[in-house]
């Protein structure tokens, strides 16, 4: 057999481990940050710095944070300890992989970090990645103070009841209106195009005033993949104004949050 060859010496120089900061965290809390925030990040190239993940550190905990502005979700651990205040963006595409090269255990791992790389350190193996030279946008200024409307909803249900109703959608925004009211919450979606429609009733926890709200339906569905809890609870303030949903159980060490924007009611 004979194959054609490159010159060894084009292969990419493996990147420096120079001046970096290092920290320690077990395999599986970083694989449940990725697979908690990453379905949230941008595909947008003209908004790199919503291309990836923002890593927020801190003495006392950290924060794995995506947003593509339309949606955003915070994760926090409080079990990792970081050696000073800092950050960086790591790209959705080398989360892919380390989320499949990681074993989901309580294995250590070392993640170190300089200016332009982030390196990840599993017994023997050793992943790197180039940072994303870009300012994560001031996200803490969407996140809503107060929203005082509280409900709380069978998450298997909920999401059941989105995945039937988002069918008869318009295929362009998948908006699916929710009618709270009581004790009740209703689903509807409709295109007009094809005058489709769809409505479902369902039983629901609610504190605070007869509300209809509009929300893309696959937005909804993906975020309460991301909530382990038998329930969620959504905290809204008018049809205009960002919501949020939180899983209504979670461990001591953790924390999730995540937002999404409503659309605009159809008439």
């Amino acid at each position: 057999y004979k194959v054609m060859g490159e010159n060894p010496d084009n292969f990419p120089k493996e990147p420096a481990a120079d001046d970096t900061t290092s920290f320690t965290m077990t395999s599986s809390a970083l694989v449940t940050a990725i697979n908690k925030t990453l379905f949230a990040v941008s595909n947008d190239d003209l908004r790199p710095a919503m291309t990836g993940v923002f890593f927020e550190l801190n003495k006392d905990f950290i924060q794995f944070v995506a947003t593509d502005a339309h949606r955003l979700v915070r994760y926090k651990r409080t079990d990792v300890s970081c050696p000073k205040n800092d950050s960086f963006i790591v790209p959705k595409k080398p989360l892919n992989l380390l989320k499949a090269a990681l074993p989901a255990n309580e294995d250590e791992i070392t993640i170190s970090y300089n200016s332009n790389h982030l390196f990840v350190t599993h017994g023997t193996t050793q992943m790197s990645c180039r940072l994303i030279d870009a300012r994560f946008p001031d996200y803490k200024v969407v996140i809503p103070a107060d929203n005082p409307y509280k409900m709380t909803v069978p998450k298997s249900e909920f999401q059941s009841a989105l995945r039937r109703v988002s069918i008869f959608s318009n295929k362009s925004t998948n908006q699916v209106a929710l009618q709270i009211s009581g004790s009740e919450l209703g689903l509807q979606a409709q295109d007009v195009d094809f005058s489709f429609e769809g409505t479902e009733r369902m039983k629901c926890q609610y504190d605070g005033e007869d509300l209809t709200i509009a929300f893309n339906a696959r937005f909804l569905i993906e975020m309460l993949n991301a909530a382990d809890s038998d329930e969620v609870r959504m905290e809204l303030s008018t049809p205009t104004k960002a919501g949020l949903i939180k899983p209504t159980e979670k461990d001591d060490e953790e924390d999730l949050l995540m937002l999404v924007m409503p659309l605009m009611l159809n008439q």
